[in-house]
């Protein structure tokens, strides 16, 4: 990619990063279930009257705001206020890329390469050194509810994908050569999709915390929560999915998607600096494993292929198309990038 283009990603992915932390520092003051709520509203209005609705089926629509936003940002939010530590949260939920290639095996009959399944492996073994040998101040639970999350960001890309391979079948430019415009849509549905998440948060935080408690929160809003929520709806969902998807239009994704791979450390980082959380060697152990066999899975360690060497063609023939790793619009990508959400860990990660 361009030099501009790279730093375009290197600095999504100091958005998506630092999100944990200003998640963290905004759940002092406010419960995990509204703060989702609000986050969500700010992202939908007014975008909602700009961005035009994606080109997929309401269903679908539906289904990935409940999965990728609700399910995600509503366990990882709980996680957080559970006591799991924001660096450590920010690498755990990349668990989603080899729960993603195993959902999707299973719903849509991709087969996963013998590279994907190499690392989905070395990144399950990632996960359970970290598990076993997290700090003893993070609680079990919290552990689990961020897998948890990731899960959901997995079926979430799953569904997108299935979104984006009907489209692309029902589109009459999918016949005519034209290509599709994943900045386009992907940056709709991120906008539309939000639609799912503000009224159940709400609900679910006045069952869990009361009215009262809501009241308070909502009353007496401090700056944490305020900037928390501008930071996370503005910036890491419409500012930092706007600039990654416009990319993935751009460049193959095989040359966007290793920018993910920063996240994590720049959370660490983050966490490290501003919340003091210092990661034990089993959790550096085990998170170094677990990003190698994201890198694995997501194509990021496979060799390029040597640039063949110009042939003469004749005249009025066109020599085939070799294509680049990340061409395939199938595992070989971010899975979910095709909707919108390369992350967090696109891959979000995105909470990012």
């Amino acid at each position: 990619m361009p030099l501009r283009s790279s730093l375009l990603a290197v600095l999504v992915a100091v958005v998506w990063g630092v999100n944990f932390v200003v998640i963290d520092l905004g759940l002092g003051d406010m419960p995990p279930t509204l703060f989702v709520a609000l986050r969500f509203l700010v992202v939908l209005v007014p975008a909602i009257f700009l961005v035009p609705r994606p080109r997929a089926r309401w269903r679908d629509v539906l289904l990935v705001g409940t999965f990728m936003s609700l399910g995600q940002f509503g366990l990882l939010y709980t996680a957080l206020a559970l006591g799991m530590p924001a660096g450590l949260a920010s690498l755990v939920l990349q668990a989603q890329v080899g729960l993603t290639v195993l959902f999707a095996a299973a719903a849509l009959r991709e087969v996963p390469t013998r590279s994907q399944l190499v690392g989905v492996l070395v990144g399950a073994a990632g996960l359970v050194v970290v598990g076993v040998g997290r700090s003893a101040s993070t609680p079990a639970l919290a552990f689990v509810v961020t897998l948890a999350a990731a899960a959901s960001w997995a079926v979430g890309n799953v569904i997108a994908r299935r979104a984006g391979l009907r489209r692309d079948q029902g589109s009459p430019s999918a016949h005519h050569g034209s290509p599709s415009r994943p900045g386009l849509d992907g940056l709709s549905m991120t906008v539309w999709s939000a639609l799912v998440v503000p009224v159940p948060m709400l609900g679910l935080s006045l069952a869990l915390d009361g009215p009262a408690a809501v009241g308070h929160a909502l009353t007496h809003l401090t700056l944490a929560p305020v900037v928390s929520t501008l930071y996370t709806a503005w910036l890491a969902s419409l500012v930092g999915y706007g600039i990654w998807n416009t990319l993935l239009a751009r460049h193959p994704a095989s040359a966007v998607v290793p920018f993910t791979m920063l996240v994590p450390p720049v959370g660490m980082l983050a966490a490290w600096v501003v919340l003091d959380e210092v990661p034990n060697a089993a959790e550096l152990v085990g998170g170094v494993v677990l990003l190698l066999g994201v890198a694995t899975t997501t194509g990021v360690l496979r060799r390029r292929p040597r640039a063949a060497r110009p042939t003469r063609a004749e005249p009025g023939v066109v020599a085939p198309h070799t294509a680049e790793p990340g061409d395939n619009p199938g595992l070989g990508e971010v899975p979910g990038d095709r909707a919108g959400f390369g992350s967090p860990g696109a891959t979000r990660a995105r909470s990012r």
